[in-house]
C-alpha cells in the first residue's frame, strides 16, 4: 500500500460512494478554508490492487510558527478494519513529518452515545471501547470527553430525523415551539429565499458571535454553490401588517373596556367585585397594545418595507442538511423570527426527500450544571435526536518540531497568544 496524493476528480469520486460522510470532508470545504488561511491537501491510501481504500482531506496552517494539520470529521475509512487504520496511519504519518508538519488532530465520526429530546440514553455503541483502544494504540492521544466547545467541531450533534409526515414533524415539536412558530405567523413575520447579494444582513448580525468577514460567506456561496448545495433564507415582519394587527387588538380592546366600566356603573349591576377585577385585568391588557402598537408604528416608520430579523444559511450534501450558520435580532427577538424560519426549513427539505436536519453543535446534555442549557433545550425542542462523538485525536507526525512547539509554550504564554488561531464564540440560544 501506497498514499498518494489525490485530484479533486479522484477524491470526489470515493466521496461519492463512501456510506460514512460529512461535508466537512469535501472539496467545496477544502477551497472554503483556503481562505481563511489553511492550507489543503487530499491524501488517498492505494491498495495492492491499485484501488484507493481510504482518503482524507487535510488541512494545515502555522501555530505559531509551526505547521499544524487538521482532517475535519476524520479519515474517511473503515475505523473497524485495523489494518486498514495502521496502513493509514502510517502513511500518513510519514508523510506530514517530511512535510514538517508537527502533528495532526482528528475528530473522527464514531459515534459514543444517543439522546432523545428528553436527554434519555437510546443507544450505545457496543464497538466504541474497541474502536478507541484500536485508535489510542496507533499512538494517537486522546484529547479528552470534552463538553462544550473546546474543539474546533463540536463532540454533541443535534440531529432531526426528516423521514417522518411534516405534520408529525410539528406535532413532535414542543408545544412552546409550535405557539412560538403560530405568533410568528400571526405576527407578520414571513420567510423568503436569499441571494448571494443579500448576504450582508447574516454578517451583520453575526459579526459579533463570529470572527468572519463579509468575504468568508460570499465564498461558502462561490464554492458550495456550484453544485447548487448551499441555500440562503430569512425571515422578514411585514411592518405594515403588523401595525394593523396592533391597531385592532388595541380598538377592540378598548371597546370591551368601555363596556366593562359602563357596566360598573350601572346602578343595577350585580357582582360588582367580580367585574372591577376584570376590568383590572383589562386595563393591564389594554396597556400592553397600546405599547404593542406605538412599537408597531415606530417599526413601520423605521422600516416602511419590512425588517429582517433571523438569517439561515445551510449546507445540502447527500442526504443531510447542515444548518451552517444562522443569526437573528436579538432587538426583535420576541417575533420567534428564527423558529418560525427552522421550521419553515423543515418542512421544506423533509418534503424535497432529505433524510436529515443537522441543527448544529450541543454541548453535553448530561451535565446537570451546564452555561448553555438555553442551546440544547432549543434544539431539543425541536424533538433533535443527539449525537455523542468520540472527540478529538492527536498523532504526532514529527517528533523533534513537536518537541520543539511543546517546549516553546513557557514563552507564548509570556508573550501571549497573537498568532493563535481565532476561536468561533458559540451563541448561546435561548428557547
Amino acid at each position: 500500500m501506497y498514499l498518494k496524493e489525490l485530484t479533486n476528480e479522484e477524491f470526489n469520486n470515493f466521496t461519492d460512494h463512501f456510506i460514512q460522510d460529512s461535508m466537512y470532508q469535501t472539496t467545496e470545504y477544502a477551497f472554503l478554508m483556503n481562505t481563511q488561511g489553511y492550507d489543503s491537501v487530499l491524501l488517498g491510501l492505494i491498495d495492492d490492487e491499485n484501488k484507493l481504500v481510504a482518503a482524507s482531506l487535510v488541512l494545515i496552517h502555522k501555530r505559531y510558527g509551526f505547521k499544524y494539520a487538521y482532517a475535519p470529521r476524520g479519515f474517511l475509512l473503515d475505523y473497524t478494519n485495523q489494518s486498514l487504520l495502521e496502513a493509514f496511519t502510517i502513511a500518513i504519518k510519514k508523510y506530514l513529518g517530511k512535510k514538517d508538519v508537527i502533528a495532526i488532530k482528528i475528530c473522527p465520526m464514531i459515534v459514543k452515545s444517543l439522546y432523545d429530546k428528553k436527554y434519555t440514553l437510546i443507544g450505545i455503541n457496543k464497538n466504541f471501547s474497541m474502536l478507541f483502544e484500536n485508535i489510542k494504540k496507533l499512538g494517537y492521544y486522546h484529547l479528552g470527553f470534552n463538553h462544550y466547545f473546546e474543539a474546533l467541531k463540536p463532540r454533541y450533534e443535534a440531529v432531526l430525523d426528516l423521514s417522518k409526515p411534516t405534520y408529525t414533524l410539528f406535532q413532535n415539536f414542543s408545544r412552546g415551539l409550535r405557539n412560538k412558530i403560530r405568533s410568528a405567523m400571526n405576527k407578520g413575520v414571513k420567510i423568503y429565499k436569499g441571494s448571494p447579494k443579500e448576504l450582508e444582513e447574516l454578517y451583520l448580525q453575526n459579526r459579533n458571535i463570529y470572527n468572519k468577514e463579509l468575504s468568508y460567506f460570499d465564498s461558502i456561496y462561490k464554492y458550495f454553490g456550484k453544485k447548487g448545495e448551499v441555500d440562503y433564507f430569512y425571515a422578514k415582519l411585514d411592518t405594515n401588517y403588523y401595525l394593523t394587527l396592533a391597531k385592532q387588538l388595541y380598538e377592540n380592546q378598548e371597546t370591551y373596556n368601555t363596556s366593562l366600566n359602563n357596566i360598573i356603573l350601572s346602578k343595577n349591576i350585580q357582582r360588582k367585585e367580580t367585574y372591577i377585577t376584570k376590568k383590572i385585568q383589562a386595563d393591564k391588557k389594554f396597556e400592553s397594545y397600546k405599547k404593542q402598537m406605538v412599537r408597531a408604528t415606530t417599526l413601520l416608520r423605521d422600516y416602511p418595507e419590512g425588517v429582517i430579523i433571523a438569517t439561515a444559511l445551510v449546507i445540502k450534501y447527500r442526504d443531510t442538511v447542515y444548518l451552517y450558520t444562522d443569526s437573528y435580532d436579538k432587538n426583535l427577538k420576541d417575533f420567534c423570527g428564527k423558529h418560525l424560519l427552522l421550521w419553515s426549513l423543515i418542512e421544506k427539505y423533509a418534503k424535497e426527500g432529505f433524510h436529515y436536519f443537522n441543527l448544529g453543535g450541543a454541548t453535553n446534555v448530561t451535565l446537570k450544571e451546564n452555561e448553555y442549557k438555553g442551546l440544547n433545550d432549543f434544539k431539543a425542542s425541536f424533538g433533535s435526536t443527539f449525537y455523542e462523538y468520540i472527540g478529538d485525536f492527536e498523532l504526532i507526525t514529527n517528533q523533534g518540531l513537536y518537541f520543539m512547539y511543546k517546549n516553546t509554550a513557557p514563552i507564548r504564554n509570556i508573550f501571549g497568544t497573537k498568532n493563535k488561531p481565532n476561536k468561533i464564540k458559540q451563541k448561546k440560544e435561548s428557547k
